[in-house]
């Protein structure tokens, strides 16, 4: 007992993170550094209510308009099974190394990374999980075994995020004037992202994910009481606080098409702290894979004609590398497997 805890420890000793210095390739180039760190929380951000008696519609399109992003509060979700999936996540990516290594997607349906990189071969700071998450039931014998507990936690999660996020599209379609139901039969919760990221030693110079847009209909990730979550606003990086029980959401791009650009996809990145790690869990809804994304009929007229072009999801991933490679071999892993 007393070797096998000594092994543990001197391993996750070593971990990649336990480091004096910002190794060279985790140092960005300056253009793409944090130059804000210090700016205090956005004290603007929207937080909404979703158990106020009158459906929060209005203020959940100011928000989209205005930011591209929104928090909800009194959402439906358990408390306890938010925890229960932040826990079993941390769990996991405490594992010793040697416990948390990925499979490539032809081999399993899930990837995790501590060495993920930018198109400029810089290393992000953090560590990652994916995996696919519909069909729900097809997906889960496809994720981790370990922890044990880890299959059943995330699908009892995911369940709940399904059903929020059904609540939170119908209120976006109601409010652009779409009929009822437009995204039941055409949205997925499709992707999880897990996120680890761990202090570093000057944040200055890292970036734990880089600045991006997402290429979902919407996004749900909860970060629990950890911050570090930055959003390009008016042209300046704003920090975004943490609200224990909340869920960020933040309006991607095909919901930027779908809207005719009346809802707005924005850049966002995640900066690192000295003395803090942040965990986040990152739920992508997503259009199906064959799914032709276009601005709604409802929206497109002679004064307000279309502003994108008609193109198929799995066309959108493949060419803008959004998950792409990754999504579509995870795909043909469960067509094999059922």
């Amino acid at each position: 007992m007393c070797d096998h805890y000594m092994e543990i420890k001197e391993e996750k000793d070593s971990r990649w993170f336990n480091v004096e210095y910002v190794p060279q390739d985790y140092i960005f180039s300056q253009e793409d550094r944090p130059q804000n760190l210090d700016v205090p929380v956005c004290d603007s951000f929207p937080v909404i209510d979703l158990a106020k008696p009158i459906r929060p519609i209005e203020a959940i399109l100011k928000a989209s308009q205005e930011f591209g992003f929104f928090q909800v509060i009194n959402h439906g979700v358990p408390e306890k099974t938010m925890i229960d999936a932040m826990n079993v996540l941390k769990e996991f990516f405490n594992m010793p190394s040697k416990e948390a290594i990925g499979y490539v997607p032809h081999a399993k349906g899930w990837i995790y990374t501590n060495n993920d990189h930018t198109k400029d071969g810089v290393y992000l700071w953090r560590e990652n999980l994916k995996h696919l998450c519909h069909p729900l039931e097809e997906c889960i014998q496809l994720w981790p075994d370990k922890p044990a507990r880890y299959q059943d936690i995330i699908a009892a999660y995911l369940l709940e995020i399904q059903k929020l996020s059904l609540r939170i599209l119908e209120m976006i379609g109601e409010g652009l004037g779409l009929e009822p139901g437009y995204f039941n039969d055409i949205s997925e919760v499709q992707l999880l992202s897990s996120n680890f990221y761990p202090p570093c030693p000057d944040p200055s110079l890292t970036l734990g994910i880089l600045a991006h847009q997402d290429p979902s209909f919407i996004t749900l990730v909860y970060q629990g009481d950890s911050t570090g979550l930055q959003i390009l606003k008016d042209g300046r990086w704003i920090n975004v606080g943490a609200i224990s029980d909340a869920f960020i959401v933040n309006i991607g791009n095909q919901m930027e098409v779908i809207s005719n650009g009346k809802l707005r996809s924005i850049d966002h990145r995640v900066v690192t702290s000295t003395h803090e790690t942040r965990s986040s869990i990152a739920t992508f809804v997503n259009p199906s894979f064959d799914c032709v994304i276009e601005p709604a009929k409802v929206l497109v007229n002679e004064s307000e004609p279309s502003h994108y072009k008609a193109i198929q999801y799995k066309e959108y991933v493949h060419h803008n590398n959004a998950f792409g490679d990754y999504t579509v071999a995870l795909q043909n892993v469960i067509k094999l497997e059922s």
